[in-house]
């Protein structure tokens, strides 16, 4: 159980992502469907929420989520870095070679993936300095 916890969030986006991508058509784009309509009422204003906005807003959250995770001090800890280190590596090399991943929400997510990885080691960092007592 307590391995299920070291696998990234990212990675579950990732994939969720790619399945979204390879349904589509061209006649049919899915990223570009309208998800849900969310009216304001103090303003009378209405926000169009599609696939790729809610993969960004859901990509923000995932991005605390692992932030959070990353203050764990375990060897499930590293193993979950690794892992998000890999999944930067698969959003990065798919931006840059896959044609259908070359779009703004897809480098948004991948520049989410790269924080997640900066912040994780830093925070890793930073605790493990901490933990360390001298004289």
């Amino acid at each position: 159980m307590r391995a299920l916890l070291s696998i990234p969030l990212n990675m579950l986006l990732l994939l969720s992502y790619n399945i979204i991508i390879f349904m589509s058509t061209p006649n049919n784009y899915i990223p570009d469907a309208v998800v849900t309509l969310v009216r304001i009422p103090s303003s009378g204003a209405t926000v169009t929420i599609t696939w790729n906005i809610l993969f960004v807003l859901v990509g923000i959250a995932v991005l605390y989520i692992e932030i959070l995770k990353s203050t764990r001090t375990s060897m499930q800890a590293l193993l979950d870095h690794v892992l998000s280190l890999c999944v930067f590596v698969v959003f990065l090399v798919q931006f840059l070679i896959m044609r259908e991943m070359g779009s703004a929400t897809f480098l948004i997510l991948t520049l989410l993936s790269l924080i997640d990885v900066i912040a994780g080691f830093t925070v890793s960092l930073s605790t493990a300095q901490r933990d360390i007592t001298l004289g």
